[in-house]
């Protein structure tokens, strides 16, 4: 099937404003690596202009090859030590009061970078006492006592994608899988945390498969929700099955708020940290106040 040329909602101008700039030489200066660059998100002009950013600890090499992801994968170098540290520095240059890490896989790690995640998650804390934190974690294999290394640090927000529907986990994630990831978001759940999942569409899913799987995400109890479009990094990747129209992601947020999502984010150009503290901060007030 030939794809049509990519629609006028999916067009993105390039920012260059001060504060894009300014976001971009804190990142750059503290030798860091931002998930906005390296998966080309194309809301990174919006964010950084508005002084955001999704920092990505352990490196910018993962050991997986899911086959819609830009980020490059190989053979990851040694664990920076004083990462954290400079990740916390750069959160309180941004004045930032709320953070989103994020990570490759690092299955080459006995502890699968659970303890660099955790050192990072107290020095910002420590540094920045009032700044929110969001983790958007890799599965570490489903083993739940490094999630709870990073849990046990006091994230505010625990998220980790499903990325698409069942019938499709092998072909696009190849090393993880639906239940892994359901037994992730369950087990942060379970131990009273907000949790967070998202999903791409125009991927090759249907209709009935993309239903299933919200109500997957609701049974184990995820109360954010993020919906975008796939779009396809280099000839190399997944195709775009099609383009997904904004009405689409109107209906879909709207089934996901009936089945009992606390917060959605759905469009075409939503990413996993769109809109990220919209839609957690609420909760998380609620949650100290109860």
């Amino acid at each position: 099937m030939q794809i049509q040329r990519k629609p006028d909602w999916l067009r993105q101008k390039l920012a260059s404003s001060e504060e894009y700039q300014k976001t971009r030489s804190i990142v750059e200066g503290g030798m860091l690596h931002s998930v906005c660059e390296s998966a080309r998100c194309p809301n990174r002009g919006e964010c950084w202009s508005s002084g955001t950013a999704t920092l990505m600890i352990l490196g910018n090499v993962c050991t997986r090859r899911c086959t819609f992801c830009n980020i490059a994968s190989g053979r990851p170098g040694a664990v920076d030590i004083g990462e954290p540290a400079r990740v916390a520095q750069a959160v309180a240059s941004m004045g930032l009061s709320f953070v989103v890490l994020t990570s490759v896989a690092r299955d080459d790690l006995p502890d699968g970078g659970a303890g660099i995640w955790a050192a990072c998650i107290r020095a910002i804390h420590n540094k920045s006492p009032e700044a929110r934190v969001e983790v958007l974690v890799p599965d570490f294999r489903g083993n739940t006592e490094l999630l709870d290394l990073v849990l046990n640090a006091g994230p505010d927000v625990l998220n980790h994608n499903i990325e698409t529907v069942a019938r499709l986990q092998k072909p696009i994630r190849k090393t993880a899988s639906r239940e892994v990831t359901l037994k992730v978001l369950a087990h942060a759940k379970s131990r009273g945390f907000i949790t967070k999942s998202g999903l791409m569409l125009g991927i090759g899913e249907q209709r009935d498969e993309v239903e299933a799987i919200l109500h997957d995400l609701r049974g184990a109890g995820v109360d954010i929700l993020t919906i975008g479009q796939y779009m396809q990094p280099t000839a190399k990747h997944e195709k775009v099955d099609r383009w997904v129209s904004p009405e689409e992601f109107e209906y879909w947020k709207d089934v996901a708020l009936r089945l009992g999502f606390a917060a959605v984010e759905s469009g075409p150009l939503v990413r996993s940290s769109y809109r990220a503290t919209e839609s957690a901060l609420p909760l998380i007030m609620a949650r100290e106040q109860a």
